[in-house]
């Protein structure tokens, strides 16, 4: 069930989200990781302190020279931070016949900003249509929408809107939202075509230690895909997999901490 995944995202110094993250998630998953380094970001558990950024043509570099040799069963996005970035990414993306799992990933869980203001029209009028799935939280699909998100209504608006610009799937992921049932229940909802197809609820687990999991599950999803999985038995197999990843963190660091990725050695 190996299957190749390539991964464009940032690297975290931290070692809990980003690129280190995401090739932890997929060999865990008995994938085969591949990177091309989007960017370089200096980081903890407390936050980004500096972010330098990847020549743009070196980035296609590293996608080419990978996808030339090695090839790839799935190709999953994560931090692009500038409209540059994505439109690179986006013009090797566009004529390839894989899979793409696009987390689109725009601040840090300490808070700091990882997507540039002007590259949000970019990514929504580039990347968003390429993907075969959209893994946005609810800061995310507020930034990308525009639309306040609060309840499982305004959750289901945000994601049909979404899902209009062009991706095969949306997870509308709800880890943000605490109010109501929220507060004991993470509730992700997939949308594909536009139609709400299922949704996944687990115990909410109290902790701090949560960093990276977008990341992690954007990767676990795109891994399913590259072994043949449909995608939701990826999202199903993902999500448990980030579950107890949440539920047995190593408690590193003392902001957000990183998960236990390793949980299924």
């Amino acid at each position: 069930m190996q299957g190749r995944i390539l991964i464009v995202a940032g690297s975290d110094s931290g070692g809990g989200a980003g690129i280190q993250a995401d090739i932890k998630t997929v060999t865990a998953l008995g994938g085969y990781a591949m990177t091309a380094l989007s960017a370089l970001t200096a980081q903890n558990t407390k936050g980004v302190t500096a972010i330098h950024e990847v020549p743009t043509d070196f980035i296609a570099e590293q996608m080419n020279v990978v996808l030339s040799d090695l090839g790839a069963d799935c190709i999953k996005t994560g931090m692009l931070h500038s409209a540059a970035v994505i439109d690179t990414v986006a013009d090797i993306l566009d004529p390839l016949d894989i899979p793409v799992v696009v987390d689109p990933v725009m601040v840090a869980k300490g808070g700091a900003t990882l997507l540039q203001e002007a590259a949000i029209a970019t990514m929504k009028g580039r990347l968003i249509p390429l993907a075969d799935v959209l893994t946005p939280n609810v800061p995310e699909a507020e930034a990308l929408t525009g639309i306040s998100i609060t309840d499982r209504d305004s959750a289901e608006q945000a994601a049909r809107m979404l899902s209009d610009w062009g991706p095969d799937a949306v997870l509308m992921k709800g880890g943000h939202m605490s109010g109501g049932d929220s507060a004991d229940t993470v509730t992700d909802l997939l949308f594909e075509g536009g139609v709400l197809v299922e949704a996944f609820s687990s115990p909410r687990l109290d902790t701090r230690h949560t960093h990276g999991t977008g990341c992690t599950l954007a990767s676990a999803i795109a891994t399913g895909l590259a072994q043949d999985l449909s995608i939701r038995d990826s999202v199903e197999r993902a999500r448990a997999y980030v579950w107890e990843a949440i539920r047995t963190a190593p408690g590193y660091g003392q902001g957000h901490g990183p998960l236990n990725h390793t949980h299924t050695f």
